[in-house]
């Protein structure tokens, strides 16, 4: 008859088979779970180490099934990854402007502040990343205070709360696409305008952008879209 005890404290993940024999003793780790041997069954309801001796008079296996307990993240993480996504309508009358810069075009984007595409996305990206509510609900366009603000100011907000939460930006990357203007003459600008608001080094930040192929609204000129990845780092 096969004596078991469980003894210490462990971690193991794979299933195995271990046999004694000629009355000798070997000891394996063990996961939480429940064993079966030939002549004895016993269950281990533990989370860390167990040290599993075994004594028999004659063979016996102990077959160890897989784990069955999973581990809660931590909450202080040394990096965060955040997306966000923004899309505005162009129309006559408002001013272009893309990361806080102001881009010479016969349209604008139609919105409650600025309407800076750009700078809404990241914000979004860095609030995302951080697990807070998106920019709608912190700077809600039914508030008349943010009517016409310019973005610099929800930029800023974001970059204090990934402050205070303990992070720094370690890069981002950032798509715009629109079918009109070219934006090649003002990238470098909005990249650097972009750079000093976030506080970040220009060499982190990145920014692309594209045409829609003439295809839906974005192709026809009647709209302006940014996507931005941003990775936050622990101070």
């Amino acid at each position: 008859m096969a004596i078991a005890t469980a003894t210490n404290l462990y971690t193991s993940y794979s299933p195995i088979t271990t046999k004694t024999r000629n009355n000798k003793s070997v000891s394996i780790p063990l996961q939480p779970g429940a064993y079966i041997s030939r002549h004895v069954k016993f269950a281990v309801p533990i989370q860390k180490r167990t040290t599993l001796s075994i004594s028999a008079a004659s063979t016996t296996a102990i077959q160890v099934d897989g784990p069955t307990t999973s581990s809660k993240a931590s909450k202080t993480l040394p990096f965060r990854v955040g997306h966000g996504f923004d899309l505005h309508r162009l129309e006559p009358g408002y001013p272009l402007i893309i990361g806080g810069i102001d881009v010479p075009h016969d349209r604008g984007c139609e919105a409650h502040s600025d309407g800076d595409v750009l700078l809404h996305c990241v914000v979004d990206a860095v609030l995302g990343a951080l697990g807070l509510p998106d920019i709608g609900q912190i700077f809600p366009d039914s508030d008349p205070k943010w009517k016409g603000a310019p973005s610099s100011v929800f930029i800023k907000e974001a970059v204090r709360l990934m402050h205070e939460a303990g992070y720094e930006i370690g890069n981002l990357d950032a798509t715009l696409i629109l079918q009109r203007p070219k934006l090649s003459p003002h990238k470098e600008a909005i990249r650097a305008n972009l750079s000093e608001l976030l506080g970040a080094d220009p060499s982190v930040v990145n920014l692309k952008a594209k045409t829609h192929e003439k295809v839906d609204s974005l192709g026809e000129n009647r709209s302006i879209a940014a996507h931005t990845v941003v990775l936050l780092m622990k101070k």
